[in-house]
């Protein structure tokens, strides 16, 4: 699966539904994104041995802020998670 020129991939995410997710989030920042996947496992629902990659890529222009918003994507999602670790090794 090559890149196509002028555009950079930003994440690799194992799972169609997943990259979705951070396409919504950067289109809804104004930036386009490709998903570039191998169209076998989405209609098997196979996500092993590369099948389930999904490479997210945007213009190159637009990729360190793509990367900024995945960045703050994570960290919403698994920012609780480290904050619930700390506490209970605290208390």
């Amino acid at each position: 699966m090559s890149v196509t020129p002028g555009l950079t991939v930003v994440r690799v995410e194992q799972g169609l539904l997943r990259a979705q997710v951070f396409k919504s989030k950067l289109e809804e920042a104004g930036i386009p994104v490709l998903l570039q996947y191998e169209s076998l496992g989405p209609v098997l629902g196979v996500t092993v041995d590369g099948l389930g990659e999904v490479r997210i890529a945007v213009p190159t222009p637009f990729a360190d802020e793509a990367r900024a918003l995945i960045a703050e994507r994570d960290a919403l999602e698994f920012g609780d998670e480290d904050d619930e670790e700390a506490s209970s090794a605290d208390g």
